[in-house]
């Protein structure tokens, strides 16, 4: 590790906590497998630059609160930065910088030209009202101008913020440069530059994924079970399309806990519960059922689709499940991922398996800079024919280990980017 040293004592770098380390984890891993050397890995164990900032912001009631913000470029050596902006109140510079490294990967194995980048504000959006939210927006786009552009870096909405967001971001980006600049993010409505089909596109790929996974694995039954953990943007979007695909959706979960019907459930009747009540608790077609015991219902397959490190060391050896699809960003720990492996029990990792938002984040990118507009239609095959070749590529690379999909992603991946800073060479 590159450690600063004051006095007889080593200091950490200010972004290794414990999501930036996993995120070692795993890049070690891969680059053991290609028989890397030092000189070669040393300057992928810490972002390219991380800008760190204050967001004094004027509230409602006439105070002023100071908030901190992050932008993170791990590698550009493919293109300019890619990565979304997160606001929470648990947001921090190592969380950001895992998440920029993250973006790398996914990039580079889906062959787009982007290198990864990642961003957030450290806030509850829950506690400030629509005002405060767009001062916020406002205020910390303000503050990382140098860092983002068309052909610099182009954030796009993660954990807590959406099209208004990408909205105002534009906005504020525009207006300093005086004139419309629509390709500075993505993620935007569509009335002003947005593509069609991004909103449902991380699920559309989530559940693509599982039907080529069940498919190259061979799963027996006909119809598949499924079990989902989260019904958000992304795990909803997946129970539809493996119902409709003909999969039996035997439990989902939300924030306030899950249900599960080893019958399967009626996923268009259950949409309607949750537009009704706002939660999956409650439906009475099912039985309830705690977030922790759902993923340990037998199932073929598992979508963790919430948050992170769902799937850890202490309940591994429980998951009863034959393929793991990872919707959700690292919700696998390696340490967790050891076991499965050891139990047989297949990855389709986070890199591949929710890819399709920066994928089709790059059609809008694409569509905004030539002023030409896709039909949704245009942008699924577009995005099938991406996945599929990333997934062929995958699972080649696996049989040649034969390595696990997460490793056999990630050499592709991560042999992408050396070949990339190898080609381009060290200035000066």
């Amino acid at each position: 590790m590159a450690d600063a040293k004051v006095g007889s004592e080593f200091l950490p770098n200010e972004w290794e906590n414990d999501d930036y380390m996993m995120s070692l984890q795993r890049l070690d891993q891969a680059a053991h497998s290609l028989k890397l050397d030092e000189s070669q890995l040393a300057p992928l164990r810490q972002p390219k630059r991380a800008l760190c900032v204050t967001v004094p912001t004027r509230m409602d009631d006439g105070t002023v609160r100071v908030l901190n913000g992050y932008r993170v470029h791990y590698d550009l050596s493919l293109g300019p930065g890619k990565g979304g902006i997160r606001y929470h109140s648990q947001v921090s510079l190592g969380e950001v910088a895992a998440m920029a490294m993250l973006m790398t990967w996914k990039c580079a194995l889906m062959s787009l030209p982007f290198g990864g980048a990642h961003g957030g504000v450290r806030v509850d959006p829950r506690l400030l009202s629509r005002a405060e939210l767009e001062r916020v927006t406002r205020r910390y786009t303000s503050e990382i101008l140098q860092l983002i552009g068309p052909s610099e870096d182009i954030p796009g909405p993660d954990l807590n913020t959406n099209e208004q967001t990408m909205a105002w971001i534009m906005d504020t980006y525009s207006v300093n440069h005086g004139f419309t600049i629509p390709s500075v993010v993505t993620g935007k409505p569509k009335s002003i530059g947005g593509s069609l089909g991004l909103l449902k596109s991380v699920g559309y790929g989530v559940a693509y994924c599982a039907k080529r996974a069940a498919k190259e694995f061979e799963l027996s039954s006909d119809s598949p079970k499924v079990v989902i953990q989260g019904m958000g943007q992304v795990g909803s979007v997946v129970a539809s399309s493996l119902y409709d695909a003909g999969f039996t959706v035997v439990a989902v979960s939300d924030a306030h806990g899950g249900i599960y019907n080893p019958k399967g459930l009626n996923v268009p009747d259950l949409e309607k519960h949750l537009h009704n009540y706002g939660e999956a608790s409650g439906y009475k077609e099912a039985e309830a059922v705690s977030n922790q015991d759902l993923l340990l219902i037998k199932t073929d397959i598992l979508a963790p689709c919430a948050v992170a490190n769902q799937i850890t060391l202490a309940n591994a050896r429980k998951i009863d499940c034959r393929i793991v699809v990872e919707g959700a960003n690292a919700p696998t720990t390696p340490e967790a991922d050891a076991i499965l492996a050891e139990r047989g029990i297949i990855v389709m990792p986070d890199i591949i398996a929710n890819a399709s938002g920066v994928t089709v984040g790059y059609f809008e990118w694409v569509q905004g800079l030539i002023r030409l507009l896709w039909s949704e239609d245009e942008i699924y095959h577009r995005l099938d024919q991406l996945l599929d070749r990333a997934m062929d590529r995958i699972f080649a690379e696996a049989k040649k280990g034969p390595y696990s999909l997460r490793v056999a992603a990630m050499r592709l991946a991560l042999n992408r980017i050396v070949e990339a800073r190898a080609l381009r060479g060290l200035y000066p």
